[in-house]
């Protein structure tokens, strides 16, 4: 066995009001294999604990609520958590004070550092009992004098035999609109696919791209490339940042932004790392977005799936409320069948010049959006100084002053205006949104 380290306490109210992060130190000596840890709370009274890691040299993972355990080793890691070199010095366990009952909760956590004798493996289990933690469907087992790291992730999906044709929307020369999600979940943060499941669902449902957004964390960007190169679909970095006081999508391949830092830090590094920042879900009961900021996002999620009623004007409100010149954008924040909208629910259409995903990022910092309710429902875009209603005959047009037109055809040229519109149905319900 490895030198162990064990905290057991109670985390109190006055911890909370304290900080919302605390960390457990565990010391790593040189020639370690791996890290494992595991963390066990009461659950009595609406108890949320997260977990997370710091190595010497900065962030190796979180995994939030999603797990009670994980392993780094220099070849592999548990999905959330970062592999590579284990390096000696104090390590920091983060825990998340999310929510505390009046009583505390009691907590213990057993950390072990893995000596190189032995050997680390994988297996095809699903559960993750004592000395294993789950990574996709496999694990990732660490036992007594293990050393080293095989990682067997669970094996590729085939690729769908059938894939929806794609839709020929009008576009400017050398561009094409890209049907997509920027808000979607994987095993690497609390989600129930790996990044190839979700790549062949995506591709299932019609989709050209989907951002990548898990919470806290870059551990799925590894594997976007190998995953967009297989399915052919366009894969984009992303990290959903989240906090009590709201979430926000950083889209991008822009390294890891610190959640424990104020907004506009986020803001600051997004953009510094040539990404977009997003407020996720602005209007969404206890994740709503309440932080303040100096500087306003280029995006907001104004269509989430918490956008339960289309008849609804309140995301909209919000939106001009916030900023009425951020672009507006769409997400499912798929997690699992049922517990969601479906992926690509709604879908937030972008124009391109090409379907890498950097040409995705150009064309929502050019505002060259438009969201559908569906993939294969009505659509309203801006095309040569004109609005165009698409598969919309009989429904209404409506801008900033209301009901404006009827849309007859079903390809039909409508004079544009300034300012948001959308198509509604006959109960005044939203169907298709164009800034």
């Amino acid at each position: 066995m490895g030198n162990s380290t064990r905290h057991t306490g109670r985390w109190t109210l006055e911890d909370r009001f304290a900080a919302p992060w605390h960390y457990l130190p565990v010391e790593v000596g040189p020639g370690t294999a791996g890290l494992r840890v595991e963390f066990d709370y009461e659950r009595a009274g609406g108890a949320v604990l997260d977990l997370g890691c710091l190595g010497p040299n900065g962030f190796r993972g979180w995994s939030g609520g999603a797990r009670e355990s994980f392993v780094i080793t220099r070849e592999a890691a548990t999905p959330g958590y970062l592999p590579g070199e284990i390096e000696a010095g104090t390590w920091q366990v983060m825990i998340g004070v999310h929510r505390v009952p009046p009583d505390g909760v009691r907590y213990q956590l057993t950390a072990e550092a893995l000596p190189r004798a032995g050997s680390l493996t994988t297996g095809a289990g699903p559960a993750a009992g004592a000395g294993s933690v789950t990574a996709g469907a496999g694990s990732l087992t660490a036992g007594a004098g293990s050393v080293g790291a095989e990682l067997r992730p669970p094996p590729a999906p085939p690729s769908p035999v059938d894939r929806p044709a794609r839709r020929l929307l009008p576009a400017s020369d050398g561009r094409r609109w890209l049907a997509g999600d920027l808000h979607a979940h994987t095993v690497h943060s609390d989600g129930v696919l790996t990044v190839s499941e979700l790549a062949v669902l995506a591709v299932e449902r019609g989709l050209d791209f989907i951002a990548v957004t898990d919470h806290n964390t870059v551990s799925h960007h590894a594997e976007l490339p190998a995953a967009a190169r297989r399915y052919g679909i366009t894969l984009i970095p992303g990290q959903e940042v989240t906090t009590d006081a709201g979430h926000a999508g950083a889209l991008g391949d822009i390294g890891w932004i610190d959640f424990r830092r104020p907004p506009d830090d986020w803001l600051d590094a997004t953009e510094a790392g040539g990404g977009l920042l997003s407020i996720n879900h602005p209007f969404a009961g206890p994740v709503s977005w309440v932080h303040p900021m100096r500087r306003r996002p280029p995006l907001v999620e104004v269509w989430h799936w918490s956008w339960l009623d289309l008849r609804w004007t309140t995301p909209l409100g919000w939106w001009q409320a916030w900023d009425p010149t951020a672009i507006p954008v769409g997400g499912s924040d798929w997690h699992r069948p049922g517990s969601d909208a479906p992926l690509g629910r709604p879908t937030t259409w972008v124009q391109c010049a090409g379907t890498e995903p950097g040409d995705v990022l150009d064309g929502l910092r050019a505002g060259l959006v438009s969201i559908s309710a569906e993939r294969d429902g009505p659509v309203l875009l801006r095309h040569e100084g004109d609005f165009v209603a698409i598969d919309a005959d009989g429904l209404t047009l409506a801008g900033p002053q209301g009901p404006c037109a009827r849309i007859r055809g079903e390809r039909a040229r409508l004079t544009a205006a300034p300012g948001p519109h959308r198509i509604l149905d006959g109960s005044g319900a939203t169907l298709a949104l164009t800034p």
